[in-house]
């Protein structure tokens, strides 16, 4: 490495000219960041295919951005997934995630890109870490096992991102969001998140109670198989665990308006924010959680299923409680606009379009 200094000075870090550069557009958030982008006016914006650039190979992600210099990165590309797929795919997690992240933020510091903003999740923190969870709270007890490799992943996205900054003086920033959702979700049911998969869950579930085969046969050539634990159920709908823990949810656009306000902030108030490096990396939420049963019962009302839920207690619950502190970032000024139910609303009505 060559050192440098990649610091901007004034209060304008991401000029509405910028080239803006958006790793993984085609998944949830990275598909809500070019939204919400060219709706804030930002008309430069790169996006790559997996097919075009595969992230994990080193030499492709340092020849494109040697090639394209963009002023901006937001680093939004991951394997995720829930529970089930985080315990199954340990290896994949763990290995895909660090390529990804080391890949892209070396090859950004080798081009010479100013800025870039780095996604992570909120299974950073300590499995009995206390509520709400703080960013000092980093690192300050053991991992939840069922995603210790996907979270471990994240936290040295966070440290590579801190120690570049420290070492060459770049400028680059983190976020961690709560529990997201929208457009463009995953849907499959042997590796989607919770919210997404009950929501699914109780559609068939619903179309099964009607009669409705060929919908169900729509539903499953977009969105995936149905297991047959899924299909034994109905017309109830199984659900995982107790319901009793706790989570927070964030509607994916929300997520996107917080990510892009983050990159905009002058370098002063964003320093400001972290206590000038105390901490290194931003939550983002919305400072309220719900048990998973609540959950059950909003999704349930929004898809209109009158049958019955049951609840497999022999299935992992994960952590009993992540509900972020969002004191920070609110002090700077920024607040989610979509309440819970209605955002549920707009991804029900988005996935029955998908199935049509």
């Amino acid at each position: 490495m060559t050192e440098k200094s990649l610091s901007l000075k004034g209060p304008s870090v991401l000029p509405k000219d910028a080239r803006i550069y958006v790793a993984g557009h085609r998944g949830m958030v990275g598909s809500a960041l070019v939204r919400q982008l060219a709706m804030e006016g930002y008309g430069r914006i790169l996006t790559r295919t997996h097919a075009d650039l595969d992230l994990i190979e080193q030499r492709a992600v340092k020849d494109f951005l040697r090639a394209e210099k963009p002023d901006a990165v937001f680093l939004a590309a991951a394997r995720v997934g829930g529970i089930q797929a985080n315990n199954r795919c340990r290896a994949e997690f763990i290995y895909q995630n660090l390529m990804i992240q080391c890949n892209v933020i070396h090859a950004a510091f080798e081009a010479g890109v100013q800025r870039l903003l780095f996604l992570g999740s909120s299974c950073i923190y300590p499995r009995d870490c206390p509520q709400p969870m703080r960013e000092e709270d980093l690192l300050s007890g053991h991992l939840e096992p069922t995603n210790e490799p996907y979270a471990v992943a994240k936290i040295a996205g966070i440290k590579l991102c801190e120690s570049y900054n420290r070492q060459y003086g770049t400028r680059y920033r983190a976020v961690m969001p709560t529990n997201l959702y929208g457009l463009d979700d995953n849907f499959d049911l042997e590796n989607s998140h919770v919210l997404p998969a009950m929501l699914r869950k109780f559609h068939l579930a619903k179309l099964a109670g009607q009669g409705d085969e060929e919908a169900i046969r729509r539903d499953e050539a977009r969105f995936g198989p149905i297991p047959p634990d899924v299909r034994g159920a109905w017309p109830k709908v199984n659900l995982w665990g107790t319901g009793a823990p706790r989570r927070e949810f964030l509607y994916v656009d929300d997520m996107a308006a917080a990510c892009v306000f983050v990159m905009q902030l002058p370098d002063e108030e964003y320093d400001r924010a972290c206590a000038g490096g105390a901490v290194s990396h931003l939550n983002v939420g919305c400072g309220q959680d719900h048990t998973i049963r609540e959950l059950a019962a909003i999704i349930s009302r929004v898809v209109g299923f009158e049958g019955n839920a049951t609840w497999d207690a022999s299935r992992p619950d994960g952590m009993s409680r992540k509900l972020l502190d969002v004191s920070r970032l609110s002090g700077l000024g920024w607040r989610p606009r979509v309440e819970l139910i209605e955002g549920i609303r707009r991804t029900y009505e988005w996935y029955l379009g998908q199935a049509r």
